[in-house]
């Protein structure tokens, strides 16, 4: 099995390195290729703007069968991200087909980054306050930014 998703990753680094993902940046780590560290470095437009995120993307033994799991390493003011570093995202829970790249991944974590939803919440306080008080919610995501 092992065999086959090392296969599988490398052609997707491969692929991710030859057609490099806008504000992307993915490094696997030399030793281990399951193991990636990434940078998504926010829009101009997002709430977020000027901010590098660092994350993780772990992949597992029986990928693409499963899907990666992903933890923030930097903290961040959003309703789809939790304390721990976890994000919500549906094509890393139920909708994980193993059709899906790692760069399409990469964009919806992106997506999601770039514009915070109150729906479906990790983090419900934050979610409430981005529908109840917008202006408050982008003025702590600046200043957690800036941090």
């Amino acid at each position: 099995m092992t065999s086959t998703a090392l296969r599988r990753i490398q052609k997707e680094l491969r692929d991710i390195n030859n057609q490099p993902l806008e504000n992307i940046v993915v490094e696997a780590k030399e030793d281990n290729l399951f193991e990636w560290d990434c940078i998504i470095i926010a829009e101009l437009d997002s709430p977020y703007k000027g901010g590098k995120f660092k994350f993780a993307l772990s992949l597992p033994q029986n990928f693409p069968f499963k899907a990666p799991s992903v933890t923030f390493k930097t903290k961040i003011y959003h309703p789809g991200i939790n304390e721990e570093g976890a994000i919500c995202v549906p094509v890393l829970r139920d909708e994980w087909k193993p059709s899906v790249t790692l760069a399409t991944v990469l964009c919806i974590i992106q997506e999601k980054l770039n514009n915070p939803s109150p729906d479906d919440p990790f983090e419900p306080d934050i979610a409430a306050l981005l529908k109840n008080d917008k202006s408050k919610f982008l003025a702590t995501a600046k200043e957690w930014t800036k941090k």
